[in-house]
């Protein structure tokens, strides 16, 4: 993997490493040890590494550091992804209630698939998915892996509130929203955690190459957490 990586710079103060051209679980989990492996011992000047699907942005400060300099850097720890495997991954549950007002778009996706609406539920608790990188707001996870069974459209007219703790669909991925917040993606469901709190350290539930698997509870379960929280 370290000998396939393809450096070039990103305007005067970031380079960007690119891994592959796929959205590929074995190559997202490379591109979060690569960032690993940077952070662990960076040079001064080094700033953040930020992951997403396949490749990683590095930054870094011109008045003390040049792009030569800082990918030839890269390009040594790079090569320790060949001769060291990547650690394993954090498993994170994520208990979810399906359907009904929790989840509005559930029978949507089902007919779009010609399904019952119980095994959206089960092809999409079934599954194991990767957290391959945090956007669009903070602490929410775009989740890779989603079936191909279950790959929807978007909304044609995003919401104006989405719930925080709303999990959806859109296209080939799934989600949790963190914050309330508009969205068009396809609720299907809603767990009680917190994906996002500023005054956690740290702040977000899940973290870049985390898997995560989704848990049906029941209406009544997720009154209990309510109630225990």
């Amino acid at each position: 993997m370290g000998s396939n990586i393809r450096l070039q710079p990103a305007g005067d103060s970031a380079l960007v490493v690119e891994l592959g051209s796929q959205i590929n679980p074995l190559i997202n989990r490379q591109v979060h040890y690569l960032a690993k492996l940077l952070m662990q011992a960076p040079l001064q000047g080094i700033g953040e590494a930020v992951p997403a699907y396949a490749s990683l942005m590095v930054n870094y400060d011109p008045a003390i550091l040049d792009y030569q300099v800082v990918a030839r850097w890269v390009e040594n720890c790079a090569a320790h992804l060949d001769t060291s495997p990547a650690p394993e991954p954090r498993q994170v549950e994520i208990p979810t209630v399906y359907g009904g007002s929790y989840g509005p778009d559930l029978v949507y996706v089902a007919e779009f698939h010609h399904l019952h609406p119980q095994e959206v539920i089960q092809l999409h608790s079934n599954t194991v998915y990767t957290v391959f990188m945090l956007g669009f707001l903070p602490g929410f996870a775009y989740l890779g892996g989603l079936p191909d069974d279950l790959a929807t459209p978007r909304l044609d007219k995003p919401r104006q509130l989405v719930t925080a703790g709303s999990v959806g669909i859109a296209a080939s991925q799934t989600g949790i929203y963190p914050i309330d917040s508009p969205g068009g993606w396809r609720i299907i469901g809603f767990t009680p955690l917190r994906l996002f709190d500023p005054h956690h350290d740290p702040p977000t539930l899940l973290t870049a190459g985390d898997q995560v698997r989704f848990i049906p509870i029941s209406p009544r379960e997720l009154a209990d957490a309510f109630e225990g929280a």
